[in-house]
């Protein structure tokens, strides 16, 4: 309790949030490094996702082997680019920029592989060439999933981004390690709490943008898919009475 006590008191000081150190700054910092890691990843996983979901070959192989990047920890990577002799933001952006591409090229992958090839058929005897059936019809249909994996990976990279203070960046994780470094723990829970409201303030907002950019077609189909396999589950799971009173007569001989 008194370490919770001591966490608020230190984000109820005006001091703790000016200045170059300061809260504002920091979370100004932390923001612009996960920006950087995310748009870094886009250009890698994006072009890549569209290429391999629309030759619908070689998919499974990329999205595995990007999903191989997540056994190397971001501490571990971070640390080999410190001993090449890189420090600071330029090295969280590149070792948070190899975490973030397996959400977007697989979310980006299966979007595109999935849209129907009926869909795809209309299109061409419409007379689309490849471009225009790309951003006319494949894109719009993988928004949803394609938008998921941004979210995913900004969240992801967010959350993740306070390992900069460890290489000498500047991020939220600064308020962490410095509070280790003078043992303030309340100081130190005070920095955790403020990574987790910014990562939860970044989720919804993404949701929000998400449901925005996704075709309201799209949505409606979603919704009528899933009240289907709602209605379909309680079917299943809740048979009606009658019937399974006629069933257990039958079972019981007593139904004739």
């Amino acid at each position: 309790m008194d370490l919770l006590t001591e966490a608020f008191a230190w984000l109820n000081d005006p001091l703790n949030w000016s200045g170059r150190n300061g809260v504002l700054a920091l979370t100004a910092a932390h923001l612009q490094v996960t920006l950087l890691a995310v748009l870094l990843a886009g250009l890698v996983a994006l072009p890549a996702g569209v290429w391999l979901g629309r030759a619908r070959r070689g998919g499974t192989l990329g999205v595995v082997v990007a999903n191989t990047t997540r056994a190397l920890p971001t501490l571990a990577l971070l640390t080999l680019l410190a001993s090449a002799g890189l420090f600071g933001n330029t090295a969280t952006v590149l070792a948070c920029a190899v975490f973030a591409v397996p959400p977007l090229l697989t979310n980006t992958v299966t979007g595109l592989a999935g849209v129907d090839r009926d869909v795809l058929d209309a299109a061409r005897g419409l007379g689309m060439s490849g471009g225009r059936r790309l951003w006319l019809v494949e894109l719009p249909l993988a928004v949803p999933l394609v938008a998921a994996g941004v979210r995913t990976a900004v969240v992801q990279v967010l959350a993740t981004v306070p390992l900069a203070a460890l290489v000498g960046g500047r991020s939220l994780g600064s308020v962490v390690v410095s509070g280790f470094a003078t043992q303030r723990y309340g100081q130190v829970l005070a920095g955790g709490l403020l990574v987790a409201a910014l990562c939860l303030v970044a989720e919804g907002l993404l949701a929000l943008a998400q449901r925005a950019v996704t075709p309201r077609g799209v949505r409606d189909a979603a919704r009528r898919t899933g009240s289907r396999r709602t209605r379909r589950a309680l079917t299943a799971a809740d048979p009606v009475p009658g019937v399974a009173a006629a069933g257990s007569r039958r079972s019981n001989g007593t139904a004739r």
